[in-house]
């Protein structure tokens, strides 16, 4: 049976659409949800008047407007835009300030005009949850200040300059102080100064934001108790610097591409203490771990991958490393000054080493040598030898006492199977994208056989 061209065409758009129809039906990504127990108010009234007009509890509905700030929230309310209500601010003063206590922002567009110490939104109340904003400031993002146990989740967060202003002094895009208990989740936050600053704000949850473009992605000091898990990072001049804390985690974590600056790094540890870094992939920075001035902590299941220097320890003694993998970086690892460090089981790509009883570890132990590093510290020129016949010959005749350094005494022969070099960041977006053009190749390979019969 034979059909025509256009019988075909018609069979072939009906294949093509039939999908699409399916997922809108089942997917409505884009529909505003229906809010039962809110109150909506005509167009045309100031978001202040507003929001001093709410009951204690309220729940506000806002008209798809443009709004003017700078507002102050004294009362509890859940202020809600539905991704379509935007509030611009060009004065000083911080867009909204929260003064009470549980109150909730969703889905608001906030545009901050000012720069410097300048903040979009500033929080000075206990239990506020902000989700869904997409704040667009010259200056800071979210700022809390003695806030505890906020819910900071699935904002969006980007510098911006008004048309025609020089740029100015950026600021971070989510600043804690002496905020306590906090959760910071699933934000996604570009081109400001630090990503998200925490300081003297304990037990604080940082987990699964994306931080692009930035000075520090997470720069954490004085968060004792806290954790940072699942972020990615990339194109900062440092992924993760944490500071002067005791009792972190930090795990799940992907830090690429860290290469803006002479001194970038993945994962950045001064003064850490008692802590856990664990199943962090550090890939394509110019140092994957830097640790300083930092003892007792412990490094396990982490991978350094084509790195220029793999992880790279200076004054940094008692801390255990296990089971960690070195791939394909320039330098796998440096230490200076980092004695009694316990490693055991990592694997470093470059080492030959000598398996005789084939259980899977090496009979000779490997060795972080300092002479290149120490040699560089008193006159950087040398760097202009790295890897050079004569530097490797130097530096394996004043190796020193391999004792008294950082020696894995018992280096894995392949890469243990925990490590997370399989880790992918996933994109939602290449997903659907690649699902889409399998969808139409098929569809394609399809029409064109029937146009053939």
């Amino acid at each position: 049976m034979k059909y025509s061209h256009s019988r075909a065409g018609r069979q072939f758009l009906v294949l093509l659409l039939f999908p699409l129809l399916v997922v809108d039906l089942l997917f409505p990504l884009y529909s505003q949800p229906a809010y039962a127990d809110s109150t909506s108010y005509p167009p045309g009234r100031s978001l202040q008047d507003i929001i001093d007009a709410a009951e204690p509890g309220d729940t506000i509905d806002l008209p798809p407007e443009t709004y003017q700030g700078p507002v102050v929230i004294r009362t509890r309310v859940t202020l809600r835009g539905g991704g379509r209500a935007t509030l611009i601010n060009t004065t000083v003063d911080p867009a909204i300030t929260i003064l009470a206590d549980g109150v909730t922002l969703q889905s608001i567009n906030v545009q901050h005009d000012q720069d410097g110490k300048t903040t979009a939104i500033q929080v000075k109340a206990n239990e506020v949850t902000l989700e869904g904003l997409a704040i667009h400031t010259g200056g800071y993002g979210i700022m809390l200040r003695d806030a505890d146990r906020a819910k900071i989740i699935h904002n969006r967060i980007r510098w911006f300059i008004p048309q025609g202003q020089p740029a100015g002094e950026r600021g971070n895009g989510i600043d804690l102080y002496n905020s306590h208990g906090s959760q910071i989740g699933n934000n996604e936050i570009s081109y400001l100064r630090d990503g998200i600053y925490l300081e003297n704000s304990r037990n604080t949850t940082v987990d699964g934001n994306k931080l692009t473009y930035l000075r520090y992605g997470i720069h954490c000091m004085y968060i004792n108790g806290s954790k940072i898990t699942n972020n990615v990072g990339e194109y900062n001049t440092t992924g993760a610097m944490v500071m002067g804390v005791t009792n972190v985690v930090v795990s799940g974590n992907s830090f690429a591409k860290q290469i803006r600056n002479v001194h970038s790094q993945g994962i950045l540890l001064y003064d850490v203490r008692t802590s856990s870094i664990t199943n962090n992939l550090v890939e394509g920075n110019r140092v994957g771990i830097y640790m300083e001035k930092s003892a007792e902590n412990e490094l396990r299941d982490n991978v350094a991958l084509r790195n220029f220097i793999g992880i790279q320890l200076s004054q940094a003694a008692g801390n255990q490393f296990h089971r960690n993998g070195f791939i394909a970086n320039v330098i796998d690892a440096e230490a200076v000054d980092s004695a009694e460090n316990v490693m055991n089981g990592n694997y470093w790509d470059s080492f030959q080493g000598m398996d005789v009883d084939r259980d899977g570890i090496s009979d000779i132990p490997y060795a972080i040598n300092p002479f290149y590093q120490r040699l560089i510290s008193r006159n950087s020129a040398y760097q202009l030898f790295f890897q050079s016949p004569g530097m490797n010959f130097l530096s394996d005749m004043f190796a020193g006492d391999k004792a008294s350094g950082s020696v894995d005494q018992a280096p894995l022969m392949k890469l243990d199977t925990k490590a997370p070099i399989g880790a992918v960041r996933k994109d939602g977006t290449v997903m659907v994208t690649g699902w889409l053009l399998l969808f139409v190749s098929v569809i394609t390979i399809i029409y064109l056989g029937v146009l053939r019969s």
